[in-house]
C-alpha cells in the first residue's frame, strides 16, 4: 500500500513539466436543443450550444402536433392518443447559471471555498456532483480522476459537510454498505417508460436510441435536454436524490415508477444521465473503491490546509502527511467497511485516531487475509525457513465469516462482504451446538464445503454451487453443508487480528467444540519436516481438498486483514508443473464464434487486475475448455453486460479489439501451461519488463468464480510473482547472474 501511495505523488510530479490545459465545460444556455443546433465559439472559446426556446411545447423529435401544449403519442398497442404536456422552465437560483454550469473541479488552480458555488445554500447541488462525475468519465489518467474528485469531497467537507456521505455513497453507486445488501432493482424498461412519460418520446424511440448509443444515461440526458420548458421543480440536491434512490430501492410496483418520474422531470443536464446509470447499477466513470479512499484522503488534507488556495500545492507540500492519512484511512476501512461510521470520524476527529473511533465488531464483515500460491514443499521451506509453521488442509467450498453479536444474531458473510445469512438457515439453527463455555460474541474465519452425510465426506464444490442462494427453506435444503474453523478474528469483545496464529487458535479450541458432519476444525498438522510436510499434502487430496495453507504460528503471525500476505501460502495439489496456481482473470471482451460456434462468442479477452493503477491489464484470449452449453450460457450473460466501446480503465494493444467489450462483471478460474512474455499483452507491464506484459500460453477455462467480485480477481503482482517463479525463468537468471559475474571477473 505505501508503494502504491507514493508512487501517486511521483507519477504526478513526472507530469508536472508539461500540464493539460484546463478543461473547458460547456455552457448551456436556458435549455439545448440536441443534437440539431450548431455549436460556436464564446468569446473565452470554450464551447457554447445554442438554444431554441419555445417555453408552451414539447419538442420530442417525433410526433409532434401542431398543437401547442399537445402531444401525439402511440400506446402499447399501437394506437395514437393526444396528450397534454406540462411545460417546463428555468428558475432562478441564489448561484448564477453561469457558475452551475461551469463549475469544473479537475480545475489546476481549485480553491475548495471559492469553487464551491453552493457556499451560500450550504446544501450540495445534485448537479456539482453529475458535473465531477462528467469530468471524470471524460478524464484518461487516473491520477487526475482521483484529484478531480478529492477536490469536489473537499468543498464539501468545509461547506456542507452533512453532504459528505450520501456524496462518497453515489460515486461509488451505493446506497449502504455491502453486507447490508441494499440494491436498487430497477429493470431497464421501467426507466425507459419514465423517460417517455417525461419527455413525451415513444418507447420504441428510446429502445433504438438505447441500442444504438449502447448507454441509456446518454440517451436520457439528450431526450431530457432537447426538451422545451417552462417551470422547473426545484434543483436537486445530493442529500435528497440519495434519500429518494434509497426509498426507490425498498418498494416496488408502481411507487418505485412514481418516485423515478419525479426524481427524473426535475433533472438538469449531466443529471439526468448520472441519475439513470446510478439506477441502473453502472454509474461508468471508473472510480474504484481504493481511488474513493485515495480521493477522501486527499481531500481532508486539502480541507485541513484551505489556506494554501491551490489544490495542487497541497499536494506538493503535504506529500507525506496525504501519504499518512491514505494508509490509515484504507486500514480502518480494512476494519470497519462502513462509510456511515468513517466518515463522521474523520470529520470529527483527528485522523490518528480513526482506527481507534472505528472498531471492529460483529456484524460488520472484515475484508478477509488472503494466501500467496507456491507450486512446491521446497518453496515452502525457502519462505519459512526457521520459523515454525502449520499445515491445514484446503477446502474446495465458499468462504464463511461467521459472526455472533451480543444480541445473539448470527450473521454469515462472503469473501466479498455479501450477506449470505439468508443462504444458510440450517447453519444459523445449529450454532449453539458449536460454542463451548460462556461465548457472547465472536468472528470466526472459515469454508464451507457440501456434505456427504451417509459417507461422511466432503462433496467438490460444484455440488455447492447447486445450493439455493436465496429465500432458503430449512425443510427444502438437498445439499447439506459442513463447516470447517481455521481461524478466530474476535471472541468476548475483544478484537484478535494482532495477536499470533498460535494464540488464535488456542481460543478457537477453548471456546469451540467440533460436531460430527456439522462443524469441524481445519485438520491440521504442525510440522517443520518436508518429508512430512509433502506426505500430509497426499493425505489432503485423499481427503477430497485441494492442498494446503501453510501459515506461521509464532513470528509474522497476525491476521492481516484485506493482504494477501506471503505468511500464508497455498499449495494446490493439481497445479501444472510449471506454473504456481490457475488464475482468476476478468472477462472483457467477446470474438464472435465460427463454424460450430455462430451464434455465440467463440473466443474472449481476459485480464488481470493491477490494484495500484485501478486498471484491467489483457493477459490472454481463451477459446477452450468450454463445452457448447458452456459458450450458450456465457453469451446469454455477458451479451447483457456489452458497453459501446472499451473502459478508460482497460489497458490493451488494439490488435487485440474484440468484437464486443464487456463491463467488468464477472471473473473465471483459469489455468495455463507456463507464463510467457508478450509485446501485445498488458499484464503486469513495467514490473518484470518494461515494454513487454505477460500473458498466459495455453490457457484453459476451469469455471466461473462467483464468490469473487472483479477486483478480486488476480493482480498484476501475482501474475509477476507467478512468472518469476517458473522454474525455466529462475534457471536463465540464475544463468545470467553467472555470465555477468564471469564478465565482471575476466
Amino acid at each position: 500500500m505505501q508503494k502504491s501511495i507514493t508512487s501517486f505523488f511521483k507519477k504526478k510530479s513526472d507530469a508536472g513539466d508539461s500540464p493539460s490545459p484546463p478543461k473547458k465545460v460547456p455552457k448551456i444556455e436556458a435549455k439545448a436543443e440536441l443534437p440539431d443546433e450548431p455549436i460556436i465559439k464564446s468569446e473565452d472559446g470554450s464551447p457554447t450550444i445554442k438554444a431554441k426556446v419555445e417555453p408552451m411545447s414539447v419538442d420530442s423529435g417525433e410526433n409532434t402536433s401542431p398543437l401547442k401544449g399537445v402531444k401525439k403519442e402511440q400506446d402499447s398497442e399501437g394506437k395514437t392518443t393526444d396528450r397534454k404536456v406540462t411545460s417546463i422552465g428555468l428558475n432562478s437560483t441564489s448561484a448564477s447559471k453561469e457558475d452551475m454550469e461551469n463549475y469544473d473541479p479537475s480545475a489546476d488552480s481549485y480553491n475548495p471555498l471559492k469553487n464551491a458555488y453552493w457556499k451560500d445554500k450550504k446544501v450540495t447541488p445534485y448537479l456539482a456532483l453529475a458535473r465531477t462525475f462528467q469530468v471524470i468519465e471524460e478524464t484518461k489518467g487516473r491520477l487526475k480522476m482521483i484529484d478531480t474528485l478529492s477536490n469536489f469531497f473537499s468543498s464539501v467537507m468545509l461547506v456542507s459537510p452533512e453532504d459528505l456521505v450520501p456524496s462518497v455513497y453515489l460515486s461509488i453507486n451505493q446506497l449502504a454498505p455491502a453486507y447490508e445488501g441494499l440494491e436498487l432493482g430497477v429493470a431497464e424498461t421501467t426507466l425507459m417508460k419514465a423517460i417517455c412519460k417525461a419527455t413525451g418520446r415513444n418507447l420504441a424511440h428510446i429502445k433504438s436510441q438505447t441500442h444504438l448509443i449502447g448507454d441509456l444515461g446518454i440517451v436520457a440526458e439528450q431526450s431530457r435536454v432537447s426538451q422545451r420548458m417552462m417551470f422547473q421543480p426545484a434543483p436537486l440536491n445530493v442529500r435528497d436524490v440519495f434519500r429518494k434512490l434509497r426509498e426507490i430501492a425498498k418498494i416496488s410496483g408502481q411507487s418505485k415508477m412514481d418516485l423515478v418520474y419525479n426524481m427524473f422531470v426535475a433533472c438538469r443536464s449531466s443529471e439526468a444521465r448520472f441519475f439513470i446509470r446510478s439506477l441502473i447499477g453502472k454509474l461508468r466513470i471508473g472510480i474504484a473503491e481504493q481511488s474513493l479512499l485515495t480521493a477522501l484522503a486527499i481531500g481532508l488534507v486539502k480541507k485541513n490546509h484551505i489556506d494554501d488556495c491551490k489544490a495542487s500545492k497541497v499536494q506538493e507540500v503535504y506529500k507525506d502527511e496525504i501519504v499518512e492519512t491514505t494508509l490509515l484511512l484504507k486500514t480502518a476501512y480494512s476494519q470497519c467497511p462502513n462509510y456511515d461510521v468513517i466518515i463522521p470520524a474523520i470529520l470529527k476527529y483527528d485522523i490518528k485516531e480513526l482506527q481507534e473511533r472505528c472498531p471492529m465488531h460483529p456484524g460488520m464483515p472484515l475484508r478477509p487475509m488472503l494466501a500467496q500460491p507456491t507450486k512446491g514443499v521446497h518453496e515452502v521451506f525457502e519462505r519459512f525457513g526457521g520459523m515454525q509453521i502449520t499445515c491445514e488442509w484446503k477446502y474446495d467450498g465458499e468462504r464463511a465469516q461467521i459472526h455472533l453479536n451480543e444480541k445473539g444474531e448470527i450473521s454469515i458473510f462472503s469473501r466479498n462482504s455479501e450477506n449470505n445469512t439468508a443462504k444458510y438457515p440450517d447453519l444459523i439453527a445449529r450454532s449453539s451446538g458449536l460454542l463451548k463455555g460462556e461465548v457472547k460474541s465472536y468472528i470466526i474465519d472459515s469454508e464451507i464445503v457440501a456434505w456427504d452425510v451417509e459417507r461422511k465426506q466432503i462433496l467438490p464444490f460444484q455440488v455447492l454451487s447447486t445450493r439455493k442462494r436465496k429465500n432458503v427453506d430449512i425443510e427444502e435444503i438437498k445439499v447439506q453443508v459442513c463447516v470447517y474453523i481455521f481461524d478466530l478474528l474476535y471472541i468476548n469483545g475483544t478484537a484478535l487480528v494482532t495477536k499470533n496464529l498460535s494464540e488464535r487458535r488456542k481460543l478457537l479450541l477453548e471456546h469451540f467444540q467440533e460436531v460430527e458432519g456439522e462443524w469441524k476444525f481445519a485438520t491440521a498438522l504442525d510440522t517443520n519436516d518436508i518429508d512430512e510436510v509433502q506426505q500430509f499434502l497426499e493425505e489432503s487430496i485423499k481427503g477430497n481438498c485441494e492442498g494446503l495453507m501453510v501459515k506461521t504460528l509464532d513470528e509474522e503471525a497476525t491476521y492481516e486483514i484485506a493482504k494477501r500476505s506471503r505468511n500464508w501460502l497455498k499449495l494446490k495439489k493439481d497445479y501444472i508443473s510449471n506454473v504456481g496456481d490457475s488464475l482468476d482473470l476478468v472477462v472483457i471482451g467477446g470474438y464472435k464464434g465460427k463454424g460450430r460456434r455462430t451464434g455465440t462468442y467463440g473466443g474472449f479477452l481476459l485480464a488481470c487486475y493491477d490494484t495500484e493503477n485501478e486498471e484491467y491489464q489483457s493477459i490472454c484470449k481463451i477459446g477452450t475448455g468450454f463445452t457448447d452449453e458452456d459458450l450458450q450460457t456465457h453469451s446469454e450473460f455477458l451479451g447483457k453486460h456489452v458497453t459501446p466501446s472499451a473502459k478508460s480503465y482497460y489497458r490493451y494493444d488494439s490488435s487485440l479489439e474484440p468484437d464486443h467489450w464487456f463491463e467488468p462483471v464477472q471473473v473465471w478460474e483459469v489455468k495455463c501451461a507456463d507464463l510467457s512474455l508478450s509485446p501485445i499483452h498488458r499484464a503486469a507491464i513495467g514490473i518484470v519488463d518494461g515494454e513487454r506484459g505477460i500473458s498466459l500460453r495455453f490457457p484453459r477455462f476451469i469455471r466461473i468464480r462467483d464468490d469473487k467480485n472483479s477486483e478480486n480477481a488476480t493482480d498484476a503482482n501475482q501474475v509477476a510473482h507467478m512468472y518469476q517463479s517458473q522454474d525455466q525463468v529462475k534457471n536463465n537468471q540464475k544463468s545470467c547472474t553467472q555470465m555477468d559475474m564471469e564478465d565482471e571477473f575476466y
